[in-house]
């Protein structure tokens, strides 16, 4: 037994995208005709004009419209802001079908019985929560060791077990989040020194907040993306570290997971 629901998005509280006018749609994009695009569906002329008439009007903007003249003698296609709803549909279908997939794999329907369901909606605490694209995954006989490519460019090597990857599902090309405890990030100055941890990441700080005996800094390491860092006091003024200082910082690929 399996899980299964539809995906409707609402616009003014009524129902606006539903399946089967996404079916309407993609049919009128590849027919160019409202009348072979019903008959495609299937569903009655009458149905498929009322079904554009309703998305139009819940819509800002249209998105069938129809094309007049020509030789032979216009059609309907699918506008610009149409063709980007449907993409973001396609989005939003693909992330409902996973989210179904992972509640099965918690669920036992049989019995009624719920396993682990809580971690779903578990909220992390780690600070450092950053999303990437698996550029490679490299497998062992235990272990595996996933590169991630950040949105500034820069790559973080996670190893996790090869059944976590088996489990996240996870490929090439897919987006993934790497989370990390602030605690487990070290700062260095850069020089000449060599370090054998593969994540070492370049960056400026941007921000630090000091307490009685922590400090938590923040370091911007391009497009958007920061790392936070809590060492001590007394690393921070031994360093002499300030805000705009460049410093690298270091992570243990053993101290990174990854989530979807």
């Amino acid at each position: 037994m399996e899980l299964s629901s539809t995906l409707t998005l609402e616009m003014l509280g009524e129902p606006f995208l539903l399946e089967k006018r996404i079916e309407l749609l993609y049919a009128i994009e590849e027919h160019g005709s409202i009348s072979k695009a019903a008959k495609a569906v299937p569903m009655s002329y009458k149905s498929a004009w009322e079904a554009v008439d309703a998305m139009n009007n819940l819509s800002e903007q249209p998105i069938v419209q129809r094309e007049t003249g020509g030789k032979n003698g216009g059609g309907t296609t699918i506008t610009p802001y149409g063709l980007k709803l449907l993409e973001t549909y396609r989005v939003l279908k693909e992330e409902h079908t996973r989210f179904l997939e992972r509640l099965s794999q918690v669920t036992d329907i049989e019995s009624g019985a719920f396993k682990t369901i809580g971690r779903l909606a578990m909220q992390i605490s780690a600070r450092n929560q950053i999303q990437g694209k698996v550029e490679s995954i490299e497998s062992g006989a235990v272990n595996a060791k996933v590169s991630l490519k950040l949105k500034s460019g820069n790559r973080l090597v996670s190893v996790i077990t090869k059944e976590a990857v088996e489990n996240l599902g996870l490929k090439e090309g897919d987006s993934a989040t790497a989370i990390f405890k602030s605690s487990t990030v070290m700062l260095a100055v850069p020089g000449e020194m060599q370090l054998s941890a593969r994540n070492s990441i370049r960056g400026s700080i941007s921000h630090i907040t000091v307490g009685e005996v922590n400090a938590e800094v923040v370091v911007d390491i391009g497009h958007h993306d920061v790392l936070v860092a809590v060492i001590t006091a007394d690393s921070l003024k031994t360093l002499n570290l300030k805000e705009g200082s460049n410093v690298t910082a270091i992570i243990k690929s053993s101290d990174i997971m990854l989530g979807r």
